[in-house]
């Protein structure tokens, strides 16, 4: 049986609907995150299963017991804000411990719960500095010990790590993975960053529009997007058109080859247009791999981006980009060179609306 679940959740702000329909269920230690662009409807959600906003209708169950008409602090959750939310007049240790003394906890074993919490972010040495004595990183981690420290049945982050620098982004969220995995802890973690939620998610809520467009692991997510927007918001997709040959085969013709795609090609018939992807991964200048396939085109940009050279290519009013490892024997092609980029049928992707 899921330990948290989300059942047709609904909800509107007047006439505006901010979540339709979300159905979700997400078992005990899962490590969830929902991602989308703003104003998508997860940072919503989120506060629906914290108890910040109501439902207009639909049921949010923990451990099988219904949370709708629970307030927050009746909810046995741990939350994490964008904007840490330290007391600055408390010190790391009393902001640890807050929601323990809240509780009622006595001394001796609030103490002993904020030396373990704070250990467990590495933060002990500083346990009695206050918020403007902390970096934005040490305050956040912080604001996780505090969360955790009460124990909760689930861990909700709302994009936690936003207002940190690139280097230490990395190096928390991972440090919040391997938290989470040692506590076993029920996690939904909200972010805009496709590489955070590709990186640490055991599976990803893509969210559109209030709507959940796709739910998957990282690699189906990645590997396998079912509609438009998913392919074009996780990670980098070229797009291309093709004509539909034989649906019963699998087969589509696309830049005068007949190819045959990885999946069925439901409700089409021979003629119609259809929309394939592939990733710039998937394209290479070498013939290798059962890459027995080809589009020439006419090389419109170069981009050196460390290890991978990304080019973009112009084929037939389309653009494609593809990856190369960069070698240092081996410069890239110039721009208005005229290049083929091979590929195997089976990276190409049939894009649903």
């Amino acid at each position: 049986m899921s330990f948290l679940t989300l059942s047709n959740i609904q909800k509107s702000y007047g006439a505006q609907n901010v979540v339709i329909d979300f159905n979700m269920a997400i078992e005990k230690g899962e490590f969830v995150s929902f991602l989308g662009p703003s104003g998508c409807g997860k940072t919503t959600t989120l506060r629906m299963v914290a108890g910040f906003e109501t439902p207009t209708s639909g049921e949010i169950n923990i451990g099988g017991v219904r949370q709708n008409d629970l307030k927050p602090n009746q909810r046995n959750i741990g939350m994490v804000f964008q904007a840490y939310a330290l007391f600055p007049n408390m010190t790391a240790a009393d902001n640890v411990g807050f929601g323990l003394k809240v509780r009622g906890i006595n001394r001796a074993d609030r103490d002993k719960t904020v030396a373990d919490m704070l250990k467990l972010v590495g933060l002990d040495h500083l346990s009695d500095r206050y918020p403007f004595q902390l970096s934005g990183g040490q305050q956040q981690r912080v604001a996780l010990a505090r969360a955790l420290a009460i124990k909760p049945q689930v861990l909700l982050l709302d994009e936690p790590l936003s207002a940190l620098d690139a280097k230490i982004r990395v190096s928390l969220r991972e440090e919040i993975r391997d938290i989470q995995r040692k506590m076993g802890i029920t996690t939904v973690f909200v972010t805009h960053d496709q590489e955070e939620a590709l990186s640490i998610s055991d599976r990803i809520v893509v969210m559109h529009q209030g709507k959940a467009d796709q739910i998957g692991t990282p690699h189906e997510i990645y590997n396998r997007p079912t509609t438009r927007f998913v392919a074009s918001f996780v990670g980098t997709l070229s797009m291309i058109e093709a004509v539909v040959a034989d649906p019963a085969a699998g087969t589509v013709t696309v830049n005068g080859a007949t190819v045959a795609v990885s999946q069925p090609l439901t409700g089409k018939k021979a003629g119609d247009k259809v929309t394939l992807a592939v990733r710039p991964e998937a394209l290479s200048l070498d013939q290798s791999r059962g890459r027995d396939l080809s589009m020439t085109g006419v090389v419109d940009g170069v981009h050196f981006l460390g290890s991978v050279v990304r080019t973009r290519l112009k084929v037939d009013g389309a653009t494609l980009s593809f990856d190369a490892f960069n070698d240092p024997s081996q410069p890239p092609p110039a721009i208005g060179d005229t290049v083929a980029a091979f590929y195997a049928p089976r990276d190409l992707l049939v894009i649903g609306d």
